[in-house]
């Protein structure tokens, strides 16, 4: 009756992983403006960080990623 759900593919390490409106409504409503490169560069940041919480996380031989790995 269902079909199975296709296997998660692996994001692209250049993906996007922030909405880019959101972050910008974000630092609208601090009365700031942000740069054209905002986006990129704070979807970087949260490339390594989830890079290195996978990396905590695969170091204590789990395979969930927690807040505490943060």
């Amino acid at each position: 009756m269902f079909e199975d759900a296709p296997a998660a593919e692996a994001a692209p390490s250049n993906e996007t992983l922030v909405v880019g409106s959101k972050v910008k409504a974000y630092v609208k409503s601090k009365d700031m403006m942000s740069s054209g490169e905002l986006i990129g560069a704070l979807s970087d940041k949260v490339h390594d960080l989830l890079d290195a919480a996978i990396a905590r996380t695969q170091a204590n031989k789990r395979s969930t990623v927690k807040a505490s790995d943060l």
